[in-house]
């Protein structure tokens, strides 16, 4: 039995110690690689950039979002094929998250998991999955109107979705400057952590190092904390009930990358997710 979990790097101390699963010394990584991802949806002034790192062990893909110049191309072959030990004891941060997530994803798939609840994202176009898929998000948190949603993360179609259910949302990107509508989006997390009554972030926050300060904040101010993750699902899924209430976990391939029916696998630690009563400050 592990105690309560405060940070990443206390998870992966577990994975190596073979407290979560099977010794990873013993778990080869089959391959590595990364997808470099640009789109423009329809009526955007946004290209969105997404360049990814995936680990391959056994029937699950980890994967984690990365800024360009983070990794080099190298990578790849240097990783492919070394046990996921090695590849946790990386310098990298990017690495790391990548191999957990294959990692967790491969003891413990999402579409196996009782927890889970499959949200089927219809046919069709770029801009009609993503609506669903934001909208699936938004739908994890039960909002009373006036709540202050932080949006750690910033996608236009989830901005609307959580406009749409009578709530504020409060923006935090650290590339996006305004979004679609000409909203003003901050690089400064803290303020929106400090006034949100809820707050969703993206599973990149687990890539650049902010997942910790988030799940912190939220802890300490007893707010809901609902993560949309393609970087790092199963790696955000560990820490459900222990600060992280809902997740919406996408492992790869990603939904951007098909137009067919494919799943998103819903978690909750309770239900319903509610937010925070908004101050009437």
């Amino acid at each position: 039995m592990t105690g309560r979990m405060e940070t990443v790097a206390d998870l992966v101390a577990d994975v190596l110690a073979g407290r979560r699963g099977p010794d990873p010394a013993d778990v080869v990584a089959t391959s590595v690689f990364w997808v470099h991802h640009g789109t423009r949806l329809a009526g955007g002034n946004v290209t969105y950039r997404n360049q990814y790192l995936l680990v391959r062990v056994g029937t699950a893909f980890g994967a984690c979002a990365f800024e360009t110049g983070e990794v080099l191309p190298e990578i790849c072959a240097d990783a492919s094929g070394q046990a996921v030990a090695e590849l946790l004891r990386s310098d990298t941060a990017v690495l790391r998250v990548a191999a957990l997530d294959a990692y967790l994803g491969a003891i413990a798939a999402h579409r196996t998991d009782p927890r889970a609840c499959v949200v089927e994202l219809p046919v069709g176009t770029p801009e009609i999955r993503a609506a669903a898929r934001d909208a699936a998000v938004a739908g994890l948190l039960d909002v009373p109107a006036g709540s202050k949603v932080g949006l750690i993360g910033v996608v236009n179609p989830l901005v609307a979705a959580i406009r749409e259910r009578g709530a504020e949302p409060l923006l935090c990107d650290l590339n996006l400057r305004t979004t679609r509508w000409g909203d003003a989006v901050t690089t400064d997390m803290t303020e929106v952590l400090d006034a949100a009554d809820a707050v969703v972030a993206t599973g990149m926050t687990i890539g650049n190092g902010t997942f910790d300060t988030i799940l912190a904040r939220c802890r300490e101010r007893q707010v809901p904390l609902v993560v949309y993750a393609q970087t790092g699902a199963a790696v955000a899924r560990e820490f459900l009930g222990a600060g992280l209430t809902a997740l919406s976990a996408e492992p790869f391939p990603f939904s951007q990358f098909s137009a067919d029916t494919t799943a998103l696998y819903v978690y909750s630690s309770g239900s319903p997710v509610n937010a925070r009563q908004p101050s009437t400050e």
